[in-house]
């Protein structure tokens, strides 16, 4: 099945590559909405219309303009089971809309996974365009760029003054989401984040967690990303989303900064305890894994560890995860059953990254 290679590997192609300013930006990404004006959108579609528009979308496969831009696979929701699209889901290649409650969904992936292309989601298409480090206006230029393929054979819902028609008010406009995925541990330590939380969604920006709206932040990773949609172009939402994160940045690198000054030992001691653990623990629940990893990417920029590869705390971060683990183990597993084999994947990889220094 061509799905299946996605699954194969935790890390993403794409993730291997380094970005600008990841120390703190794990991943930068755009997300497009849009809908065809032919259709009603998919929470009024029958199943034939769904059908229709899937039929429609799939026939960009054979854009030239689009195979131009990379390979892309073309996958229906129906293929693929309930743990399947789960992993999709904690790889960030699929949102959790699509996998819960889309009807006749599928999404158009590319080979490196960076770009996904999902169809009948809240919106008749979500293009996402995902780039490691802080690259938000490299994201956008690609997503920009696939948008205008698609435009040019689509028929999209436009109104001259509410620009994109969508689903949900909140994206009529631009119909663009722009974020950006920041570690932030030193400001969590240094009880900084609610002043920076509250700063942030004073200049119209949202703070969520890893798997975005409703999802906790966990591991010190927040996702900040625009609210506002309507009365800006897209350069504007760009611009407001580079120039706050630009400002984070600095003040997580000024945080750090002040625990090895004032605190060296201390943070010494809990990344070192931290990599300790997960290198001989034998069972460990998901938040507890998703803290310690965040103590050893921070040991990891202050060069504390010097042995242990960024990309590799990114596979992890995956690895990890409850449907990941149930998909890797090819067994149905209980919560002690993951937790039990979560240490032990930590432990192996972490083993493996010592024995190739």
């Amino acid at each position: 099945m061509a799905s299946r290679k996605y699954m194969e590997h935790a890390l993403s192609e794409w993730m291997n590559a380094s970005g600008p300013d990841q120390d703190v930006v794990i991943s930068s990404r755009i997300r497009i909405a849009r809908n065809l004006s032919t259709h009603p959108f998919p929470m009024l579609s029958t199943n034939s219309q769904s059908k229709e528009v899937l039929t429609q979308v799939s026939q960009m496969m054979d854009s030239e303009e689009l195979n131009t831009i990379s390979e892309f696979q073309f996958i229906p929701l129906e293929q693929l089971s309930e743990l399947e699209k789960r992993v999709l889901v904690e790889k960030h290649l699929i949102s959790p809309n699509l996998a819960n409650e889309a009807r006749d969904g599928a999404f158009i992936l590319s080979n490196n996974e960076s770009v996904s292309i999902m169809i009948n989601e809240e919106d008749h298409l979500r293009i996402q365009c995902l780039c490691p480090g802080f690259q938000i206006r490299e994201a956008w230029d690609l997503a920009n760029q696939i948008d205008d393929v698609f435009e040019a054979q689509l028929d999209y819902a436009f109104d001259e003054h509410r620009g994109y028609l969508t689903s949900c008010p909140t994206n009529v406009g631009t119909g663009i989401r722009a974020s950006v995925m920041m570690h932030l541990p030193a400001l969590v330590i240094t009880q900084q984040m609610n002043r920076i939380l509250s700063a942030i969604n004073q200049v119209g920006l949202a703070v969520r967690g890893l798997y975005g709206e409703g999802s906790e932040a966990t591991g010190n990773v927040f996702q900040i990303s625009n609210q506002i949609t309507l009365g800006q172009s897209e350069q504007e939402i760009i611009d407001n989303l580079y120039s706050v994160a630009r400002q984070i940045i600095e003040h997580e690198r000024a945080a750090r900064q002040k625990l090895v000054n004032e605190s060296r030992l201390r943070i010494e001691d809990r990344v070192k305890r931290s990599y300790g653990i997960l290198s001989y623990a034998s069972i460990m629940d998901s938040k507890e894994a998703a803290q310690r990893l965040s103590d050893v990417r921070l040991g990891i920029d202050l060069g504390i560890l010097e042995n242990v590869s960024p990309h590799v705390l990114n596979e992890l971060s995956v690895m990890t995860q409850p449907g990941y683990l149930q998909y890797s183990s090819g067994v149905k597993l209980s919560a002690d059953d993951r937790d039990i084999l979560r240490a032990e994947l930590i432990r192996n990889k972490l083993s493996t990254t010592l024995s190739e220094e």
